[in-house]
């Protein structure tokens, strides 16, 4: 027995010393065909070298590496592409390749295991719950079912602006409020007493969406939590998964005794209630209660943070170029008159207020790396390989500034987008056109967008149609942002209202 054991020992040292010879070979060659990328550091990779404003410091280091190119942060991969011509590979050529997601360790926690929309891979389970969400809920019949939602909390919001006039008002804060009352009408048909608590959970859950947490760059680090980002997510996923059922638990208690749920003057269901009825069925849909609160906390999670800051940085854009609100506001009182509210039936004829969006959203995407995909199987782009399960960001906020497709990028012109007929078509937000796709593209495009495209002018015509606004005395103009995931402004706008409509009746 020993004799044997001793005379397989150089076999087993010849094995291992050709496995390991292979791995040599395979790094090796893999790593000369990678796309281009600074020196890194052992085991921390590029991370002590990231500059504080993370965007900048990637569009400069295209400029040094090309378009494409490779950063080691810990021990994963990150790609990140800078071009439309690049961008096209990824999202539209080599979409299904590219349909996976690199999922943080937050974002696992808050998506129940990723088993939403945002975060999911391309699955049948993921296909399913996009194919319910964008027929039952974003469908053009059901955003017309909806209308009277928008239009009551747009009032409530005007009214309540009306009565703060010459103080300060956080535009985030009232967009917030006003958008998250939107869609809990929309999901559960009704304003619940539980509204206040699930907005403060919204805001702390954004909060740890987007903090940096070394566990995702070392994965043997995440049994530490050294930062505590994966024990506080927890908690705020708690808070919000009780809401979660205690608003599912009140539906099906009703649906027990039977009691008919149903919104809107045509007896529209709401979303929950549709939801419920799916499950129930037992059919292809797979759908369980924790698929429900995993879309619910999609929309109101993405639905909130999304429009809230472009508001946000739309009014501070407006309010900083004296001559774009001066067009915005000669527009509104051309289409909706200074004797009448704002209603959505024109919001397909404010051309401008529209341009000055797609401008805002040009030099402020709210996802500026787009939420980052991870490709299912190792490909090229570019002619360098992307291994199977590395981090690929698409860089929008460099090319929405790129000088080689747009003129004075930095200037803020929304008649850029008003040079020709045709233009409103050119650079919409269905991503067809890879100079400008804020909202993604491909089958992982945002499919809010329609909801969003809507509420943001909505709500930007009625605030500055009823009210003028200013800073605070002695107030600047502050454009500094913050990036994590989304894309925001470092200190809220603070503004002050005045009257602009002649008749008071117009604003209870």
């Amino acid at each position: 027995m020993n004799a044997a054991k001793h005379d397989l020992t150089p076999v087993l040292v010849a094995i291992f010393i050709l496995i390991g010879a292979a791995i040599l070979w395979y790094w090796s060659k893999l790593s000369s065909s990678l796309p281009p990328g600074p020196v890194h550091l052992p085991i921390v990779g590029y991370l002590p070298f990231l500059g504080p404003n993370l965007l900048t410091h990637f569009t400069n280091m295209a400029h040094s590496y090309g378009p494409i190119f490779k950063i080691w942060l810990g021990s994963k991969l990150h790609i990140v592409i800078n071009t439309p011509e690049l961008a096209r590979t990824v999202v539209r050529d080599q979409d299904e390749t590219f349909a996976n997601r690199s999922i943080t360790i937050a974002a696992s926690i808050i998506t129940y295991g990723g088993q939403d929309i945002a975060w999911s891979n391309n699955n049948s389970s993921w296909r399913n719950l996009r194919k319910i969400l964008v027929h039952e809920v974003l469908s053009n019949k059901n955003r017309e079912a909806c209308s009277s939602f928008r239009r009551d909390e747009v009032r409530k919001t005007i009214k309540n602006v009306y009565s703060k006039m010459g103080t300060e008002i956080c535009i985030k804060e009232i967009s917030f409020s006003m958008i998250t009352n939107v869609l809990t009408r929309m999901v559960w048909g009704k304003n619940s007493h539980l509204g206040v608590e699930l907005q403060m959970v919204v805001l702390k859950i954004v909060e740890m969406l987007g903090k940096p947490n070394l566990s995702d760059f070392f994965p043997f680090l995440i049994w530490f939590d050294l930062q505590g980002v994966e024990r506080e997510t927890k908690r705020h996923f708690k808070n919000l998964d009780r809401v979660f059922t205690s608003i599912i638990d009140d539906r099906i208690k009703l649906n027990s005794e039977g009691l008919d749920v149903a919104v809107g003057h045509e007896g529209k269901k709401d979303l929950l209630q549709i939801l419920l009825e799916l499950k129930d069925q037992k059919d292809a849909t797979s759908l369980d209660i924790t698929k429900i609160k995993a879309l619910l906390t999609d929309i109101m999670v993405a639905g909130t943070e999304t429009t809230t800051s472009v508001i946000e940085w739309a009014m501070t854009e407006i309010m900083q170029n004296p001559n774009v609100m001066k067009r915005v506001q000669e527009e509104l009182a051309e289409i909706v008159g200074p004797n009448n509210i704002v209603e959505e039936s024109h919001l397909s004829k404010l051309k401008y207020l529209d341009a000055t969006v797609k401008e805002t959203l040009r030099l402020h995407p709210i996802v500026p790396l787009l939420v980052p995909r991870s490709p299912s199987q190792t490909c090229t782009v570019g002619g360098y390989t992307i291994p199977k399960g590395c981090t690929v960001f698409v860089n929008v906020w460099a090319i929405h500034r790129d000088p080689r497709y747009w003129d004075n990028p930095l200037e803020f012109n929304p008649e850029r987008f008003l040079t020709c007929d045709g233009m409103d078509k050119l650079y919409d937000f269905k991503g067809n056109n890879l100079k400008f796709f804020p909202f993604g593209s491909g089958r992982r495009i945002c499919p809010g967008v329609p909801l969003v495209e809507k509420m943001q002018i909505y709500i930007l015509a009625s605030l500055l149609h009823s009210f003028d606004w200013s800073l605070p005395k002695g107030e600047e103009h502050d454009f500094s942002d913050m990036f994590s995931l989304a894309l925001k402004k470092t200190k809220p706008l603070i503004a002050i209202p005045s009257q602009r409509l002649p008749d008071v009746s117009l604003y209870m």
